[in-house]
């Protein structure tokens, strides 16, 4: 085999015209041209009003995100780089620019320089983004670093999480990244979690300070940084507020946080990893009765509604959407507003035996809490134009579990009471003798 078999020919139309890199987020000007978004929002941004491939004027600036050529890029990158490398063939490994022992020298005097902040107002700080720059990159080559990383950086998580709320250190946005990349490396799971007392079992970082500031930082990267750092601040919020009650309940307590992971999920720069932790954080929040009640006041129920109608969802983003809104269908106020949208449970009862079995369990849940627990008259109607019935009974014939059939056995049992002379009372066929009454 010669050597250049060992490397994979990138398809033209997958690179950025402007970077010749591949795209990460591509998305299409006026001109039809697509770039990556990083690339062109940077040429826009520097004054030019013209396509850069073509030359010709912009009519508008708008960026359209290209899903498609995403989700081919996504498919190429997941099979040709991997099965069309020999199964004895590694790709070729660059050697690391620091050693353990430059890693724990930087780690070193990075603790030295952040609890130097909280005591030294005057003190320069410019010295601390390049030496998490360099722990991040030596974090990303291979997964071995990035341990290493977190078993020797561990002590410095309550003094980077404290200077993610010193506003003349994350004014940038940049180090505000590179300060919560390196939190989620610290952090990333599996992290040893004490079983008892549900928090970590290494006494470092058994409890972390947070204050407004810190909140503060976090509000200010979802609103206004780009996807990359909305997406690193997701999956902080998503893991700090499942191990620390203090996170939790600094971020619950305002509505903006809401607002913003909520943004996530229907940003038109659609990226679903950030959607994920989005949702896994608002989950973790939803725990709280008071905290769906927030979920819902921010317009919770309309962007799941929008979200789950999208038919190139994916199936553990489904899961967890249907989860969510069975969170939200546990207050009143959730409840109003799942039954005010048609929408919503019209996206539901479609849910219903298309995606898995967990994402069908939630949509019945939903279904029969709105309908059977709480009997609501709108529900029944969105129910029933939906063609919900059909698919319940289609679902007891399926190999569902016992609490599913039970549910569908109540639903049945409320629709034909409510309608014997219609839908129920037709449908008579050589399966009808699966209804429980």
């Amino acid at each position: 085999m010669v050597k250049d078999d060992l490397y994979i020919t990138v398809p033209s139309y997958f690179r950025c015209p402007i970077s010749l890199d591949v795209m990460k987020s591509p998305v299409s000007l006026c001109t039809g041209v697509t770039y990556d978004r990083t690339s062109i929002q940077r040429w826009l941004d520097s004054g030019n009003n013209t396509c850069p491939a073509t030359m010709q004027v912009l009519q508008t600036k708008d960026l359209i995100p290209n899903h498609t050529l995403r989700r081919l890029i996504k498919i190429w990158s997941e099979s040709d780089s991997v099965q069309t490398r020999p199964a004895n063939v590694h790709p070729p490994h660059q050697p690391s620019s620091l050693t353990q022992d430059q890693v724990r020298e930087l780690i070193n005097q990075l603790e030295n320089e952040l609890q130097k902040i909280d005591r030294d107002s005057c003190f320069q700080i410019h010295t601390i983004p390049p030496r998490i720059s360099r722990l991040i990159l030596f974090a990303k080559e291979v997964e071995e670093n990035r341990k290493f990383v977190a078993a020797a950086g561990t002590r410095l998580l309550p003094l980077v999480i404290s200077a993610l709320g010193n506003k003349q250190l994350v004014k940038d946005f940049g180090v505000l990244e590179k300060l919560v990349q390196f939190c989620n490396i610290i952090l990333r799971p599996p992290v040893k979690i004490d079983l008892v007392q549900g928090r970590p079992n290494s006494p470092l970082i058994s409890r972390i300070d947070v204050g407004k500031d810190f909140k503060c930082s976090m509000i200010m990267g979802l609103s206004q940084g780009r996807s990359e750092l909305r997406s690193e601040i997701a999956k902080l919020l998503e893991i700090t507020s499942n191990l620390y009650s203090e996170v939790k309940n600094l971020i619950s307590e305002d509505d903006e946080i809401y607002t913003q992971l909520l943004r996530l999920i229907v940003s038109m720069d659609y990226n679903p990893e950030a959607v994920d932790y989005a949702l896994s954080c608002l989950i973790s929040l939803a725990l709280s009765k008071r905290n769906r009640a927030k979920i819902v006041r921010n317009g919770g129920v309309g962007v799941l509604a929008k979200s789950l109608s999208e038919s190139e969802l994916s199936v553990s983003l489904t899961e967890k959407m249907l989860k969510l809104v069975e969170m939200m269908s546990t207050c009143k106020e959730g409840r109003m507003e799942i039954c005010g949208n048609e929408n919503c449970v019209e996206a539901i009862v479609k849910k219903v035996l298309k995606v898995s079995n967990m994402a069908t369990e939630h949509a019945v849940t939903i279904l029969w809490s709105l309908c059977c627990l709480f009997g609501d008259k709108k529900a029944q109607e969105s129910v029933t134009k939906s063609n919900g019935m059909a698919k319940i009974l289609l679902l007891m014939q399926s190999n569902c579990s016992s609490a599913v059939r039970h549910m569908c056995s109540d639903l049945l049992k409320v629709f034909r009471y409510k309608s014997k002379s219609s839908f129920l009372s037709c449908y008579d066929t050589k399966t009808t003798h699966i209804m429980p009454f």
